[in-house]
């Protein structure tokens, strides 16, 4: 679980895994934990005109995928824009974009909420975003969230899924005495007090799968896993994240960060664009060619660019 707080008592933890769950060429990487130097440099074009932007992304594959797409889909519409891929932490980050040093980052709503406000309850995309709002400062500003998440979730395989109409994590609550439930070592400390609470989960067995959870889900050793929803696991062994209507899982929805003073109208409009076609499913699509094609992020980028009439 490497980004996760709860709705009572937030749950932060620094993403060790990912992490987005580090290091530079890894589909995995953590945007809180790297210590990467902060670039130099800075954007400007605010205005009307398309300008200039410099478009960062924090230590991990799917940052870099993201700001890619960013970048290409601003240069072609006229934006003059210089990448700064995999700077670090977000600490270095969040600070290179408050203080104009970089223009853009892709962001993930509930982290960065949290990042601001430690004591955030907020759980929902809407109420996240809400409370997004009123913490930012003056020099920032968060544009649209797409429906695009990267997440905690509680999975299982298709064939669970079909076998027994699982669809949501309530629904689980008819079957988890008779079921094994693996993740990291401390899931079951973070966790199980918090899903007996809001869906009245009691699980037959708790086991410490940790990066090996998607692996036991498809060998059948536990029928449901704490797995991220972008892992590109989900697709190889093929999972299904239960749909959490009641949000113990607060939203992590990628979310472009801007410097708002170097930002121009049409930098908005065009990361609004992608924003508004970016889904779960195809960031899990296009993680998928990077962890296991091995496609360079800035062609899986290109590639989705031109499928949405975006490039």
């Amino acid at each position: 679980m490497r980004r996760k707080y709860g709705i009572a008592g937030v749950f932060v933890t620094a993403m060790l895994a990912l992490a987005a769950c580090g290091g530079g060429g890894s589909t995995g990487g953590n945007p809180l934990d790297t210590t990467s130097a902060a670039p130099t440099g800075s954007a400007s074009g605010a205005g009307d005109t398309g300008g200039k932007a410099v478009v960062g992304s924090f230590d991990f594959d799917e940052s870099v995928l993201l700001a890619s797409i960013y970048a290409q889909a601003l240069e072609a519409k006229g934006v003059q824009v210089e990448e700064k891929p995999r700077i670090g932490s977000r600490e270095v980050v969040y600070d290179q974009v408050k203080s104009g040093g970089l223009t853009i980052v892709p962001e993930y709503n509930g982290n960065l909420l949290a990042f601001i406000d430690p004591k955030a309850t907020a759980a929902s995309t809407d109420e996240v975003n809400t409370a997004l709002k009123e913490k930012l400062p003056a020099e920032l500003e968060a544009l649209d969230s797409s429906p695009a998440e990267d997440k905690d979730s509680l999975s299982i395989s298709k064939d669970t899924q079909t076998k027994q109409s699982l669809n949501t994590i309530e629904d689980l609550a008819k079957v988890s005495k008779d079921m094994v439930v693996g993740g990291p070592p401390e899931f079951k400390k973070r966790w199980e007090a918090r899903f007996k609470e809001v869906y009245g989960l009691e699980f037959k067995e708790w086991k410490p799968t940790g990066p090996t959870t998607s692996d036991a889900i498809k060998d059948g050793s536990i029928q449901v896993g704490n797995v991220f929803t972008t892992d590109p696991k989900m697709v190889a062994n093929n999972l299904v994240a239960l749909q959490d209507p009641k949000n113990i899982f607060p939203a992590q929805n990628v979310t472009p960060l801007l410097h708002k003073a170097s930002a121009s109208d049409t930098i908005r409009t065009t990361l609004n664009g992608i924003s508004a076609k970016l889904t779960t499913e195809s960031l899990l699509q296009m993680m998928q060619k990077i962890s296991v094609n091995k496609d360079e992020p800035a062609t899986v980028a290109k590639e989705w660019l031109t499928t949405n009439g975006l490039g």
